[in-house]
């Protein structure tokens, strides 16, 4: 009797000798850690609209869409055209460009809350220096997250973030990450007692992609009374929802004001492009201000070599 592995393994045959390579140079065989399947991952070679087609020849339906940033399929032919376009003239040009501004402002007609923006590179990159902005510009320690959501895999948001483990965290930075369930009633409780939080994280739309949704909009409201009264950064993040739930996210659809949203997928138009935006006086904490303590202790610095390149506000700025 045939097994559903030899069966696997007959249909995928070219992938079972890549993924035998891979184990040679990749701790685990893999480079994400969604990519890690038994018995072995499928090796694409490349995708068109709704389809992959793997190393064998496979013609697979892709309900994945590279994480959920390919909100308009594979290789969308406008958004082709322009990365191609701008290949033609620099891929990395290291200075400012017209391109990042016209990015800037296809956000900013998209989500008025953001008056300013600051792009990166990855929604991990952008809910980091969200975070960091928000401690900056309260002066305070904290942040409170809730359970299973997820906003990278950087230190401050790995606990109780659905990746199930902390290796490698110190002890003193998960001390300062305040884990709440979705109750407003809990997180009331949790401000009341605690003076030192600087900021609140939250998935726009609950965790794993919305499966677990939250009770909206009325719980995004009730963060962004509470985060008013306790003097705490309200951050929206909306590297899932932003420019799918509605082309203005979550906070267009709800009429919600955030004090700073993190953004990716979408975003980037399927190249590796993010960004945090919001309020002036907090994305401010950015600035150079010609004074040297300020610029050189008490800025908040961020430098990221790819950040803004022409080819992914190329590609975002068709997309959007």
């Amino acid at each position: 009797m045939v097994t559903v592995v030899e069966r696997y393994e007959r249909m995928f045959p070219k992938s079972v000798e890549w993924y035998e390579q891979g184990r040679t140079l990749f701790a685990g065989g893999v480079t994400h850690q969604t990519r890690f399947t038994l018995p072995f991952p499928i090796y694409i070679e490349y995708a068109e609209g709704p389809y992959k087609y793997d190393v064998d020849g496979n013609q697979i339906l892709d309900f994945v869409m590279g994480n959920s940033s390919l909100i308009m399929g594979h290789s969308p032919p406008e958004v082709v055209a322009a990365i191609a376009a701008q290949s033609e003239r620099g891929v990395l040009l290291s200075s400012a460009t017209p391109y990042e501004v016209r990015w800037a402002e296809a956000v900013k007609r998209l989500m008025p809350s953001v008056e300013r923006i600051r792009f990166t590179n990855s929604g991990t990159e952008s809910t980091y220096l969200a975070l960091r902005l928000a401690r900056a510009y309260t002066g305070k320690t904290k942040i409170v997250k809730f359970h299973e959501h997820f906003h990278g895999w950087h230190d401050y948001v790995l606990p109780e973030s659905g990746l199930n483990s902390v290796g490698g965290v110190p002890r003193e930075l998960l001390d300062t990450v305040i884990v709440s369930p979705a109750d407003i009633s809990e997180v009331n409780r949790i401000l009341s007692e605690d003076d030192d939080v600087a900021a609140i994280i939250v998935e726009a739309h609950g965790a794993h992609y919305g499966m677990f949704p939250l009770p909206n909009p009325q719980f995004l409201q009730d963060l962004r009374e509470i985060t008013d009264k306790r003097g705490v950064v309200f951050i929206m993040d909306e590297v899932i929802t932003g420019f799918r739930l509605s082309p203005g996210g979550a906070q267009v659809r709800w009429d919600i004001q955030p004090d700073l949203t993190t953004m990716a997928k979408v975003m980037g138009g399927g190249q590796p492009g993010a960004g945090v935006g919001g309020k002036a006086e907090i994305m401010d904490m950015l600035a150079f201000r010609n004074d040297a303590e300020w610029d050189n202790v008490n800025r908040v610095s961020a430098a990221n070599t790819y950040s803004a390149n022409p080819v992914t506000a190329a590609a975002s700025i068709a997309t959007l």
